[in-house]
């Protein structure tokens, strides 16, 4: 966010994050489509957001901070996977193609 401008409201600042998220969704999409995803199902995407918290917890435990890994990048996957699993349970993830 520190490269888009500073919002004056939570509700702005709120819009912004959503509007990386969706940026980094996109990209990832691109890079791996949703195939992986369709393959492991609403089970695997549950997994795969509990390893992204273990990792995160692992990272904010270290005294001199992570080295290889951002705590805003495992924050966003987070909160990626978040969308997806909501966009999966509605049966739109799987339905749904991107522009």
């Amino acid at each position: 966010m520190s490269k888009q401008k500073s919002p004056k409201y939570l509700d702005e600042a709120f819009a912004l994050e959503c509007e990386e998220l969706l940026k980094v969704f996109l990209q990832k999409h691109k890079d791996y489509g949703k195939g992986n995803i369709l393959e492991i199902g609403e089970m695997g995407i549950a997994f795969r957001l509990a390893e992204k918290v273990s990792r995160l917890k692992n990272l904010l435990s270290k005294n001199d901070g992570p080295v290889n890994e951002s705590l805003e990048d495992t924050w966003t996957d987070i909160a990626v996977y978040a969308v997806i699993a909501k966009l999966f349970r509605k049966q739109l993830f799987q339905k749904l193609d991107v522009k």
